[in-house]
């Protein structure tokens, strides 16, 4: 594409999309200096990504116009898109589970021989570079699915990466990545600006956005609501744009009742035979009580999700050492008999474990309690909405009605349906895997009130969380796994982000 001289690498003036039933952006206007960190922001649903989607060429807009590097251009696709420099790394993983890593990355692009070949050989060399240069341990040989998604995410931005653009869109490439990769991520962002990208970032994390960003975009229902130079405004001033009110910082300081324990676990060893370390968890020891959140804390690896999964049934159950659940040893070999004992479990990764695109909200939401919405053997419309009424309003879920399409939903909606899906099951355990990953600052705040309200009724909480200052603010205890053994505990009083820190990283 010919460049034509000017300060700006994108322009996007008067864009206008509409979907049915829903105008998703009006009259939007943004311009984006060549070579600098511009940060979009906005909640769920503001058309943050709808309009990232029109850069990068899967959507076109019905009103406005779109210049990169000063040409006008009316992109008719990605690839169309990709041949103008830019490229997009989308926040929901579009991964192949069942091809390689270097496969993923080239998809489309494949490298061939002089004869026509695939040239795996080079691709797994391209591939194994990409993913040095994001310091990436995973072999570019590796089946995707068996990743973790952290690990997704990154070969994401390596297979954007790899397409050498010049225009690159992040939609919250940090939502599924530790501190640690996150740090990493940061540095090769720094690379690629010092290089002349130009690179449009979308993220709720506002300290990320102001360590990052040069100038800052606010979008809220569909409109731009104003454009500023970061040191110009504040995390609150941005948030306060971003819903239309201030967003207090949540703290649930009035002591919880605790009451009798309601889980156990001693001495608690998940072999992983293929692994050096052999080992996913290592001597684990550890209680919970009625009515208490324990917090877990650890970067990515370190055990996490896997603790989870080992109590709720869902990995094999090869474990040794004992779980006791209020006073009884449990060893569920599936989740269903977790549920039945009245455990449940929200995942980390919403879309591929915790949502059914093909069923409505109230779908989603009587799955785990179907034989209640049953009348003669029969799914009975009438008994479903009645059955799903009180989890939507207890939850506070934002919803046309309970048959409206599930994907239609904000991240925080879908993810309160999922909760909601839990509740109808009357658990006394409820284990959340980062609840609030990719979800917006407003969001998360009404999460936060949820799960403190239902740990005030009696529910004994285990909460993983990426970010420190969520653990801080929910957890009254917090304990901090490294490479599969639990390596110190915290009171609500003495946990700091930096002794968390210290102790997830051996420092």
């Amino acid at each position: 594409m010919d460049h034509i001289d000017t300060p700006h690498a994108v322009v996007m003036q008067g864009i206008t999309k509409r979907f049915p039933g829903v105008t998703a952006l009006e009259n939007v206007t943004i311009e984006v200096e060549r070579g600098k960190l511009h940060a979009i922001c906005g909640e769920n649903g503001a058309g943050k990504s709808t309009l990232m989607k029109i850069l990068s060429g899967i959507y076109p807009p019905d009103e406005g116009l779109l210049l990169v590097n000063g040409v006008e251009v009316r992109f008719t696709g990605t690839r169309h898109a990709e041949q103008a420099g830019v490229a997009i790394i989308h926040q929901e993983l579009a991964l192949v589970e069942d091809l390689s890593v270097a496969a993923n990355v080239f998809l489309g692009r494949e490298k061939r021989t002089s004869l026509g070949l695939l040239d795996e050989q080079a691709m797994t060399a391209e591939c194994g570079r990409l993913l040095v240069s994001l310091e990436c341990h995973v072999s570019p040989r590796a089946r995707t699915g068996n990743l973790r998604v952290g690990d997704q995410q990154l070969i994401e931005i390596a297979k954007a990466l790899s397409l050498n653009a010049s225009i690159v869109v992040m939609d919250e490439p940090t939502s599924a990545l530790t501190e640690n990769e996150s740090v990493r991520l940061e540095r090769t962002i720094s690379r690629l600006l010092a290089h002349g990208t130009t690179i449009l970032y979308i993220s709720h994390k506002m300290d990320e956005v102001f360590r990052l960003a040069d100038r800052i975009t606010v979008l809220r229902d569909g409109r731009h609501i104003k454009t500023v130079n970061r040191i110009e405004t504040t995390p609150g001033e941005v948030t306060g744009w971003m819903v239309g009110r201030e967003i207090a910082s949540r703290q649930f300081d009035t002591p919880r009742v605790r009451g009798p324990k309601l889980l156990e676990i001693n001495n608690l060893r998940v072999p992983w035979p293929e692994h050096p370390r052999g080992y996913r968890l290592s001597e684990i020891s550890l209680d919970l009580h009625a009515g208490e959140i324990l917090g877990v804390a650890g970067l990515m690896g370190a055990g996490r999700t896997e603790l989870l999964e080992t109590i709720f049934g869902a990995i094999e159950p090869t474990w040794t050492g004992t779980i006791l659940l209020q006073g009884k040893p449990v060893r569920f070999r599936h989740p269903r008999e977790a549920c039945a004992a009245h455990v449940a479990m929200v995942t980390e990764d919403r879309k591929r474990l915790g949502l059914f695109p093909d069923l409505d909200v109230a779908g989603n939401v009587s799955l785990c309690s179907l034989t209640e919405a049953l009348r003669g053997g029969f799914l009975s419309r009438a008994r479903e909405e009645s059955l799903v009424a009180a989890p939507l309003r207890d939850t506070g879920v934002k919803t046309p009605g309970p048959h409206a399409s599930i994907t239609a939903l904000s991240g925080g909606n879908q993810q309160k349906c999922i909760i909601g899906r839990w509740l109808l099951t009357k658990p006394s355990l409820l284990l959340l895997d980062d609840p609030t990953r990719g979800i917006d600052v407003g969001a998360k705040a009404e999460l936060y009130s949820l799960i403190d309200r239902l740990c005030r009724d009696g529910l004994g909480v285990i909460l993983t969380s990426s970010e420190l200052p969520e653990l801080l603010a929910l957890a009254d205890r917090i304990i901090v796994l490294s490479e599969g053994r639990l390596i110190a505990e915290f009171s609500r009083a003495q946990a700091t982000e930096q002794k968390i820190m210290e102790a997830a990283t051996g420092s």
